[in-house]
């Protein structure tokens, strides 16, 4: 066994799979992108296996007898094999031909005659087109993926490439999952793809940018996406680049290089402080949003500063054109809004008060003052070489206080409430409900007794 696979855990009903087929005169082989991880020495959590010398029927006829058995991709041969425990695709190998346009364009032809160098042509990127048999411990490497993994450089397989619209998106995760750089060949394939860009399903869209959301190197995407020129699609994201900014208040340059350095921020906070997957997502999309209204309102002031009022507001309508393009849910727009918004509202008092704390909280909704607090340690961070800080720590220490982290003050005045004061139904109803919370969190009062005495001297 090649030593840079020893210490990798093969699944044991993997192993007797494999072993199960050689036993009847065939070859299996572990593919992509579990043999990626296992010489990154990173556990696979998926199990991809290509099986050489079966018919389909023989193939079907030979994984039931080791467990349950569904064909989940017809048109690819794929069959998915559910055995003590452990779920592995399982495909024969593969000619396809391009016969349309867009992601699903192929015409596929299972061939289990085909040798192993044939079916790795039709494979994205090096990285992903090595071949490892368990049984008898080979490691097929045609296109040198593991020098490409050691050099950290994402390269394509064949010209075949610019067959599938997706793989430049797939390029951007990639780079972010496992900090490599585009190959300036598999760059310029990318370039000639952006014409098939918008046959792209926006549910397909969305999967790579979600993986991206959720890679340990994400700043290495977005220099993919830009290097590729797929920023193109985001005119969001091509404004930020060269967009100035203060050099005391960002040392590190324009807009786009500090949004670069914030997502790698909040990635760490993530990690840090072990975020689950959903928030995970939106303080990675909070972080690459939060400063999209600076290239709306950057500009040199009288004293020759470069300034950029209000740009968290300005920055609303731009990050839901973004999320919305890359097939966001409303969800996570939602949640997006607030923060964006918000994200420099520390500056307005470094000693905030109970009533500022509670509008702001009342503001984030649906999301909550953890979410932005990690969002300005990301920003604070993203200004290297300027140390790291937490600007809005004091905000979050009386959020606790308050009790207002992740849930708001509830309302003391309720419309039953109003009713039993002799209020009658009516639209004016909700104005006052308003109008009430907003005196609650001014701490007007803090109860029903006090709550009553206000109503009496105000609205009546």
């Amino acid at each position: 066994m090649p030593k840079d696979l020893k210490n990798i855990n093969i699944s044991p009903a993997v192993n007797v799979l494999c072993q199960h087929v050689a036993d009847v005169g065939s070859v299996a082989w572990l593919v992509g992108g579990c043999v990626r991880d296992m010489l990154l020495k990173q556990q696979p959590k998926d199990w991809d296996v290509e099986i050489f010398g079966l018919s389909e029927e023989s193939l079907h006829e030979t994984l039931q007898r080791l467990g349950k058995v569904e064909l989940v991709g017809k048109q690819f041969g794929v069959r998915k094999l559910w055995f003590e425990g452990v779920e592995i695709d399982v495909a024969l190998p593969r000619k396809e031909k391009k016969d349309g346009l867009g992601h699903q364009g192929f015409d596929v032809v299972c061939d289990p005659s085909l040798s192993p160098k044939q079916a790795t042509l039709r494979r994205d990127f090096s990285i992903n087109a090595m071949m490892f048999n368990p049984v008898s411990e080979k490691l097929l490497d045609f296109h040198q993926g593991q020098q490409d993994l050691e050099n950290k450089v994402l390269r394509h397989v064949s010209p075949a490439f610019v067959e599938d619209p997706l793989r430049p998106l797939r390029a951007m995760q990639f780079a972010a999952r496992f900090n490599l750089t585009l190959h300036p060949e598999t760059a310029q394939l990318c370039r000639n793809m952006l014409g098939e860009a918008n046959t792209l399903p926006p549910e397909r869209v969305w999967q790579e940018w979600l993986k991206w959301s959720r890679s340990a190197y994400p700043s290495q995407g977005l220099q993919a996406l830009k290097d590729m020129g797929w920023d193109s699609l985001y005119p969001e994201l091509v404004a930020l680049q060269g967009c100035p900014q203060d050099s005391y208040w960002h040392p590190e340059g324009d807009v786009w290089i500090h949004t670069r350095l914030v997502v790698d921020e909040a990635c760490k906070l993530a990690n840090e402080k072990g975020l689950s997957k959903q928030d995970g997502m939106t303080l990675m999309f909070a972080a690459l949003c939060h400063d999209l209204g600076k290239p709306i309102t950057t500009y040199t002031n009288e004293e020759g500063k470069i300034v950029s009022p209000n740009h968290g507001q300005a920055g609303v309508q731009p990050s839901v054109a973004f999320l919305e393009r890359i097939g966001a849910t409303q969800r996570l727009i939602q949640h997006i809004k607030p923060l964006v918004k918000e994200h420099v509202a520390h500056f307005s008092c470094d000693k905030p008060t109970p009533r500022a704390v509670k509008r702001l909280a009342k503001r984030l909704l649906p999301s909550h003052i953890m979410m932005w607090e990690m969002l300005t340690e990301a920003d604070a961070g993203g200004r290297y070489p300027a140390p790291k800080s937490r600007p809005a720590l004091a905000w979050l220490k009386r959020a606790d206080e308050l009790a207002v982290t992740k849930n708001i003050e509830p309302p003391i005045v309720t419309g039953k409430l109003l009713l039993s004061w002799g209020m009658q139904a009516s639209p004016q109803m909700g104005k006052v409900l308003e109008q009430a919370y907003e005196a609650q969190m001014d701490g007007a009062f803090d109860s029903e007794i006090s709550a009553e005495r206000w109503y009496k001297n105000n609205i009546l």
